[in-house]
């Protein structure tokens, strides 16, 4: 969100679902005519698309329209729009994204040529065309409604899967955009972009004939705000009480403007109803409309927050209140995928706190307030209030809070690892408080009771452990882990045996730490716990011999899951270099014995480990990557294999990586000496895939 443009305070000017979206600026070309745009703003008309430059050079997608030709289309009875004259939107569209990088080989993004690397990449200028052809059929369609221009902006709402509002318009010698729909949110100058900009430039109707997607003048057809000027105060006046009484946005916003231009004691009551306005949902808010919703109710606060600098500190912290019990309800009710109510949540808390330290209000109401939120709230509003409000709680009401803490604590009963109780809810509330209360009191025998009473994971034994280690007492550490393995002792947490070996080493208990580990690789034979062990082995200077009987640990369970292959497994290794992919969910095999060569960086071993044994796809490709410089001949086949999976994904992004990596295949071809077999390689490639059209398209421009 911080990328959008400011909004003024709300509660605003959209209601729940028309969207105010992501803009984007284009900065004009360096041609002489684009350095008049701010001369021709001056003037008062917008720059027009047909004889000033917004994009530096010529683009590929020019290359591919020359002067004087129309674009074909696949759509019967629909007449292209011509190109000649609209070719500013696709420098429009050129400049889009200019400082992103290609969504699918990830490399810088080049607006000279629509993509990245070379106009013969196979993503470059993809989603360019696309967005530009589909918005010339937008705009031959007659999808393009309720377009105006005024003398510095054009506005539209364009047909598509839904109705998207779609503004461009001039400021400053540089042309800005915006879309409602997913691609513009993402910055894209997109289609409904596109069709708006043709339509305005008059020459889908010359093609079409449709009169009625022509724009015959720069100028609104009627001039709004010229006629409001002429009317009288109180036909104004009767029209924004309609608009309140049907729009209660805008009824909460005119309240806020009352109240604030009254003199007198502050009257709360507009900011209880703005707040209610804003805040509260009656039906659901969707991702889309999720960014006006969190602009309205920040609006909200900020007005509040004015209240604060007005001296209104005791009316800020009821507001507050008010507004988060409004923001409980309504969580549940809207998409919040990107976190914004969570972000809304702290900002009332933040607002809330320093109206506290202003106000100084009773410090026991205000326990009682706050450990009550904390009790109750199901978003864990307060949740460390007692931490946060230290410094206006002080002794009186840090004392308070404690107080009823206790009283909750003391029915909360002690578990251990044969207990199934509630840890969601109420119960993890209350401790989650006790532990805040005992950091602040320093002691560590109080952090130490409070996490006993729950001994139902192996983890709450860790913390105990570290907690007494980080305190220097290393025999209760050390009691406290045996504990706990103790308690856990098969497939336990490997934090706790983690950290038992780190304490049976302090105690000069070496062999049973190495026991410690040893069990770990025994029930989990993975590079992690081959990691772990050699930690403590080189510890306890026995590397040598622990490793030797690592690895034969894990050469024996290979050999175990080898002999319980199937004949398909057998049917794929003889195939070719390609084995069967193992090591994915709890059978270590090959892949662990892989990527523990790696790990110990010995690119070799892995190899040959993986040629004999089998491993993952991902490995492979790891692999590969390490082999193809010196050795790309043994890469070859395995990036043959990741192009099948690639095209077999039957997505555009997908087909793209497969032609960027067969490009790969045919250099490490040329160095290996096997370049003559790229023909015959991507012919086979094309036969097999011929069906799938839009490979193909990128086969042609490859001339494969």
């Amino acid at each position: 969100m911080s990328r959008r443009k400011a909004v003024s305070i709300a509660p605003a000017v959209v209601k729940e679902g028309r969207h105010l979206p992501m803009m984007r600026r284009v900065p004009a070309g360096q041609d002489a005519e684009s350095e008049r745009a701010p001369e021709l703003l001056r003037a008062g008309r917008l720059p027009d698309l047909g004889q000033v430059s917004l994009a530096p050079a010529v683009t590929p997608l020019q290359q591919c329209l020359p002067e004087g030709r129309t674009r074909p289309t696949r759509e019967s009875g629909v007449r292209p729009v011509p190109v000649v004259q609209s070719i500013h939107i696709a420098n429009l569209l050129a400049c889009g994204r200019s400082d992103r990088r290609c969504r699918w080989c990830q490399r810088p993004w080049e607006p000279r040529l629509l993509g990245c690397c070379s106009p013969s990449a196979p993503c470059a200028s993809w989603r360019a065309r696309a967005s530009f052809e589909r918005g010339e059929r937008y705009a031959s369609t007659g999808r393009v409604k309720k377009l105006k221009a005024s003398p510095s902006e054009i506005s539209a709402v364009v047909a598509g899967t839904s109705h998207y509002q779609v503004r461009i318009w001039a400021d400053e010698g540089s042309l800005d955009y915006s879309c409602i729909c997913p691609m513009g949110a993402d910055d894209v100058f997109c289609k409904h972009c596109v069709a708006t900009g043709l339509v305005w430039l008059g020459r889908a109707a010359a093609e079409t004939g449709d009169a009625a997607l022509a724009v015959t003048s720069a100028e609104p057809a009627v001039d709004l705000r010229s006629f409001l000027v002429t009317c009288d105060k109180e036909t104004l006046v009767d029209l924004l009480v309609e608009r309140a009484a049907a729009d209660e946005l805008f009824d909460g916003k005119l309240g806020l403007l009352a109240a604030t231009a009254t003199a007198g004691p502050a009257d709360f009551e507009p900011y209880r109803q703005a707040i209610e306005a804003a805040i509260v949902v009656d039906d659901f808010v969707d991702y889309r409309s999720m960014y006006d919703y969190s602009c309205n109710v920040q609006g909200v606060i900020g007005a509040v927050e004015g209240l604060l600098d007005d001296g209104e500190d005791i009316g800020v912290i009821e507001l507050c209140e008010y507004a988060l019990e409004c923001v409980e309800d309504a969580t549940g009710r809207v998409d919040d995928s990107d976190g914004g109510m969570g972000d809304i949540r702290e900002q009332l808390v933040d607002l809330h706190h320093r109206a506290c330290c202003s106000a100084r209000p009773d410090p026991e109401q205000l326990a009682e307030r706050l450990f009550e939120w904390a009790m109750h709230s199901e978003w864990e509003t307060f949740l460390d209030g007692a931490s946060q409000y230290a410094d206006v709680l002080g002794e009186t009401g840090l004392g308070r809070y404690r107080c009823l803490a206790a009283a909750v604590w003391e029915h909360v009963p002690a578990v251990d690892a044969s207990d199934q109780d509630d840890r969601t809810g109420s119960r993890f509330r209350v401790t989650y408080v006790m532990e805040e209360l005992a950091k602040l009191s320093g002691s560590v025998d109080e952090q130490v009771a409070i996490k006993a009473r729950d001994l139902g994971y192996a983890y709450h034994y860790v913390q105990i452990v570290e907690l007494l280690a980080d305190a220097g007492r290393f025999d209760e550490a050390l009691d406290w882990a045996e504990r706990g393995l103790a308690a856990f002792p098969e497939r336990t947490d490997v934090r706790l045996r983690g950290v038992a070996a780190r304490e049976l080493h302090r105690a000069g208990r070496d062999d049973e730490a190495m026991a410690v580990v040893w069990t770990e690789l025994e029930e989990r034979p993975n590079v992690a716990s081959y990691e772990l062990l050699h930690r403590h082995a080189t510890a306890a200077g026995v590397w040598s011999e622990w490793r030797d009987r690592a690895l034969g640990l894990l050469h024996q369970r290979e050999a175990r899951a080898q002999r319980g292959g199937t004949s398909a497994d057998g049917a794929a290794a003889s195939a070719g270099l390609w084995r069967v992919a193992r090591g994915y969910d709890e059978h270590p095999e090959s892949s662990e014995l892989v990527k523990v060569r790696l790990w110990e960086n010995d690119p070799e071993a892995a190899w040959a480990q993986a040629v004999d044994g089998g491993c993952s796809p991902a490995l492979w490709m790891q692999l590969a990557a390490l082999r193809e410089r010196e050795h790309p001949a043994d890469a070859i086949p395995i990036y043959r294999e990741a192009v099948e999976r690639e095209i077999a994904a039957k997505n555009n992004r997908a087909y793209a990586e497969a032609v960027a990596r067969m490009r790969k295949i045919r250099v490490l071809m040329d160095e290996s000496g096997s370049g003559e077999e790229f023909a015959g390689y991507a012919a086979q490639v094309r036969a097999a895939h011929k069906p799938k059209r839009n490979l193909m398209k990128l086969f042609d421009e490859q001339g494969w």
